[in-house]
């Protein structure tokens, strides 16, 4: 494998294969930002086992690191024309260059040495990149919760719902898992029963946490009043913040679930591995979606809010900007939720109304309709004065006539006389 990096992408993150140095070199050529997937990770793909021995003894790479994959680093799939498989979704290749200087991509090759050309090595790796992507998501859930000004953990331990009390402790028991797997390398029988009936639990708190975030944006649906528009907006700024925490934290257990469940498969039923990979891909991003949805209806209803309040801002100047500004925090609360889970948002926070702009826009409105009324009266007048001057006309002409009928009479009555 000399001055040759083998690279995996599975959509959600790059990995690459090969010696320390030569890593290295490319990472810094490319301009990516990795994590390393660790020695007992590496060793478990390319070190030891009867997969390797299948494949030959020089099959072993120094080094492994993972890329998540963003708008940058998805560059470099496109770059070096990756090969994807309709079977495994996985996109393979390898590039090569004197000294780690990479020239481009070489067409794979099976052959000894190589991690690419053997399908059990080439699931496992796809299984722990799934783990690595869950894993990253997790972190950044981490540091989403402790940013958050409101007292999380009061909410996640509200003993008053069954729903989030049940949620903790699933929670403690996952995260007992998670820190024997790490300790161990590997999630045994005994491990994975304690923790196999926690996804429902998860789940229910799930859908509890949405239903909420519904019942705010209806309550705010058929609210017209400033009043009321402005209850409402308090109502889903004080509340909202706490239910997307709960669901965040669903979702970080849904993926240690995941993780668990990637390294008992690949303990007790290997050969299905690639297609339970798949399955949970399948199933996270359908949970993804339903999330999406309720968020987004949200946001839609929130600059609903704020469009109302803002057409109102002339009659309440103050209660106005408060609602809009209220509304704001709820949808920027949500992209920030939407960025740690990696959910794409499409809406954004609306601009508050100005009462100066609003009493100019209304002044401009008057103006331009003062001065249709203005040429509407001269219209109206000049077309009155047409129809007086017709019917002047035509009493004129009948008064004439009158008058020349009576001295027609006359004449004929002074002829006989």
């Amino acid at each position: 494998m000399d001055n040759e990096i083998q690279l995996i992408s599975d959509g959600d993150g790059l990995t690459l294969f090969g010696s320390g140095t030569d890593v290295e070199r490319f990472l810094v050529s490319e301009g990516l930002s990795s994590k390393d997937v660790g020695l007992r990770r590496l060793r478990s793909l390319t070190g030891t086992g009867a997969v390797v021995a299948q494949a030959g003894s020089d099959m072993a790479a120094e080094s492994a690191c993972w890329v998540k994959l963003t708008r940058e680093s998805a560059q470099v799939v496109k770059k070096y024309g990756l090969r994807e498989s309709s079977k495994t979704g996985l996109s393979t290749g390898v590039v090569k260059g004197p000294k780690g200087q990479v020239r481009g991509f070489v067409e794979f090759a099976s052959g000894p040495g190589s991690l690419l050309g053997n399908p059990a090595v080439l699931a496992r790796a796809a299984g722990v990149m799934a783990q690595l992507a869950m894993q990253q998501t997790m972190d950044e859930i981490t540091d989403y919760l402790a940013t958050i000004d409101e007292k999380v953990d009061d909410v996640l331990r509200a003993q008053e719902d069954a729903a989030l009390s049940d949620m903790i402790g699933a929670e403690l028991v996952i995260e007992e898992a998670m820190t024997i797997r790490e300790q161990v390398g590997r999630v045994s029988e005994i491990t994975w029963s304690k923790v196999q009936a926690t996804p429902g639990t998860i789940a229910r708190t799930q859908v509890y946490a949405l239903r909420r975030l519904d019942a705010l944006a209806e309550k705010a649906e058929s609210k017209s009043k400033i009043g009321d528009l402005a209850e409402a907006a308090k109502a889903a700024e004080s509340k909202a913040q706490e239910w997307l925490a709960v669901l965040a934290r669903c979702f970080q257990l849904q993926d240690a679930i995941a993780v668990l469940e990637l390294d008992r498969v690949l303990d007790a039923a290997p050969e299905e591995l690639d297609r339970h990979r798949l399955g949970i891909r399948i199933a996270r991003q359908n949970r993804l979606d339903l999330i999406s949805r309720s968020t987004e209806r949200l946001v839609a209803r929130m600059n609903a809010t704020a469009g109302a309040a803002n057409a109102k801002v002339l009659l309440h100047p103050t209660k106005s900007p408060a609602v809009v500004q209220l509304s704001n925090h709820v949808v920027t609360g949500v992209h920030d939720f939407h960025g740690r889970l990696g959910i794409e948002s499409g809406r954004r926070p609306s601009e508050t109304r100005r009462w100066a702009a609003a009493a100019a826009e209304v002044r401009d409105k008057a103006l331009e309709t003062g001065a249709k009324g203005v040429g509407a009266a001269i219209s109206l007048g000049n077309e009155t004065l047409d129809r007086a001057g017709s019917v002047k006309g035509k009493l004129s002409s009948g008064i004439a006539e009158r008058a020349r009928r009576r001295r027609g009479v006359e004449e004929e009555r002074d002829e006989e006389g």
